[in-house]
């Protein structure tokens, strides 16, 4: 079965996002394992808001989303280009895409879809980019965790602009 790994960049201070909702300060310097990541994923899952986010930064449609993605929201009407909204119950429907995806699936966000997953026990992996700031404030990536989850660490690359990229694999 596909795995779900939770990818994201997270400041040193635990932040996905700035006070702001900014995210100018992750580094896209280099490639920092995206190229192979992207290749053994087909499909992403949004959160409403991050697909919305998405949608604004690609107002002219200049970057299309290459894989499948999913949106996961219970207030959407309607999803665009070429995405496939999904509400109600998440567990029945992250294990029937997973049955059926050929690679694994990138959870790409945001934190509340990211509670509801980890809660769900539905993540397989977390794959966390560890920039070297410290932002003060911001959105938080762990909130509203209702119990421990134990991890494993299964990858860690160090690069030479102090992005710590970490891989850990939950323990079920």
């Amino acid at each position: 079965m596909r795995k779900v790994i939770l990818g994201l960049a997270v400041s040193l201070d635990g932040f996905i996002e700035g006070p702001n909702g900014e995210y100018d300060w992750c580094f896209t310097d280099q490639d920092y394992g995206m190229k192979d990541f992207m290749k053994s994923i087909d499909a992403i899952f949004f959160g409403r808001k991050s697909y919305e986010m998405r949608m604004k930064s690609d107002a002219g449609g200049k970057n299309p989303i290459s894989k499948m993605s999913y949106v996961f929201s219970n207030t959407l009407q309607k999803a665009y280009m070429g995405a496939e909204l999904i509400s109600g119950n998440i567990v029945k429907s992250v294990n029937e895409l997973k049955a059926i995806l050929e690679k694994n699936i990138w959870l790409f966000g945001g934190a509340e879809l990211t509670t509801s997953f980890i809660n769900a026990e539905l993540i397989d992996e977390y794959w966390l980019a560890v920039h070297p700031i410290l932002l003060g404030a911001g959105k938080p990536l762990f909130q509203h965790i209702r119990e421990r989850k134990k991890l494993s660490l299964i990858d860690s690359k160090f690069y030479d602009s102090g992005l710590v990229s970490l891989r850990y694999q939950h323990k079920k």
